[in-house]
């Protein structure tokens, strides 16, 4: 009866309406991975960049954006092929001893997540209304519970809660834009014109990288597909991901302009007047002050939803993770309250919010290859994905971005630590 009736959905959706209501129920899980991609990391390091190169590392976004169309296409169409989603094919094809490996480093993964998102989140709420930054992270977890809430009334309810607030943050950068006034020519030739200058911007680059192409995003993409429509036959399964494969394009051209517009407002406003600003407190008063209150509360509220937002969807990548390489869950709420703490306890020591934002950003550096790798083995293979495999074109290209993305990454660390 179930098999039936899954059936008749695949049916209805694949063949039912013309035009753009067909597309409709494929979008959402993008949406929701998207977030992972202007958390508060991305606030950091846009801002830094912006402030202190200009317009130069502009292209570094661009092609950030591109691997991570290609990166999150591969994710969804593990999940639509398989039926299951990263962690488990993991789980699957490696031995025990390198699942357990590899549930532990996802684990620190998602640890760092919670650090960047709940810390950006609690310093809007500082920013916005001068609550001390301890009780703005007491907040800061009452609204993740909140956030969390909408998933327990289906993932209609959460993605709907969570484009709702993707938007609010596009708004946001938007009426930036508008203040700010960039420079066309300026912005064009940043975008297109691949260049460096120093060590430090080729930093700040990998930073930018390291701060996009997010792994914990990696592991959800495929477990938010792979039980959404289920297509029976390989031709069914191909018309779904190319469905999918447009919530990809539009979610990622979404994350690019914010992720742009960041570093756009920083040139237009802060490197144009000679500041260089490493910290996001330092940005909202330089927001209020180069322009308008107005313009610092959106700073400020734009930074407040992202880290809320991308909070609820580091908590979904961590019960992915753990059900899919050990096979155990643990309910949401108390995976949620065990992530509050260790950012509250870092808080409370008073560690400087945007040094900590910037941390978290070299540990997320460190998991994308864990996750990046087995995800190209994966989706490379017939065996696994039949008929989805992807093509030599798009296998190439893929381990092209993922030697790239380990090298930088690599170089940071480096740096960070010798």
């Amino acid at each position: 009866m179930e098999r039936s009736k899954q059936a008749s959905h695949v049916d209805s959706v694949l063949n039912g309406p013309k035009g753009i209501k067909k597309f409709l129920p494929f979008l959402g899980p993008a949406f929701i991975a998207a977030i992972a991609y202007i958390d508060p990391g991305n606030f950091a390091t846009n801002i830094a960049a912006g402030s202190q190169y200009g317009y130069l590392l502009l292209w570094v976004i661009l092609f950030s954006n591109i691997m991570a169309l290609i990166i999150q296409s591969l994710s969804a169409k593990l999940g639509i092929a398989t039926g299951k989603n990263l962690a488990e094919v993991a789980r699957e094809e490696f031995p025990k001893p390198v699942s357990i490996g590899l549930w532990i480093q996802g684990e620190l993964v998602i640890i760092a997540t919670d650090l960047a998102e709940f810390i950006g989140a609690a310093l809007g709420i500082y920013l916005l209304f001068g609550i001390p930054m301890l009780e703005s992270s007491i907040i800061a977890a009452i609204g993740s519970f909140a956030i969390l809430e909408l998933q327990r009334r289906g993932y209609r309810s959460l993605e709907a809660g969570i484009t709702a607030m993707l938007f609010i943050v596009v708004l946001s950068f938007i009426a930036q834009m508008f203040f700010a006034k960039p420079d066309l020519q300026s912005v064009m030739h940043g975008l297109f014109t691949p260049q460096f200058k120093g060590t430090d911007s080729v930093l700040l680059a990998a930073g930018i990288l390291g701060a996009t192409v997010m792994p914990h995003a990696i592991y959800l993409h495929s477990a938010l597909t792979q039980k959404r429509i289920v297509g029976r036959t390989d031709q069914e399964k191909k018309m779904i991901f190319r469905f999918e494969f447009f919530d990809i394009l539009i979610a990622m051209l979404i994350a690019g302009f914010i992720n742009a517009a960041m570093l756009i407002v920083a040139s237009a406003l802060f490197h144009a007047n000679g500041f260089v600003v490493n910290d996001l407190d330092v940005a909202f008063t330089h927001f209020e002050q180069l322009v308008s209150p107005l313009s610092a509360i959106l700073f400020g509220l734009g930074l407040l939803i992202a880290g809320l937002s991308s909070s609820s969807v580091g908590t979904m990548s961590g019960d992915v993770i753990m059900q899919g390489f050990i096979n155990f869950r643990i309910p949401i709420y108390v995976r949620r309250l065990i992530t509050i703490i260790p950012p509250i306890i870092i808080i409370a020591s008073g560690v400087n919010p945007t040094s900590a934002l910037v941390l978290s950003q070299v540990i997320l550096s460190f998991g994308i290859g864990f996750a990046l790798i087995p995800l190209i083995m994966f989706t490379s293979s017939k065996r696994i994905m039949g008929s989805l495999r992807n093509t030599r074109i798009i296998t190439v290209l893929s381990w092209i971005i993922a030697t790239v993305i380990v090298l930088l990454n690599l170089f940071l660390l480096y740096d960070t630590f010798f």
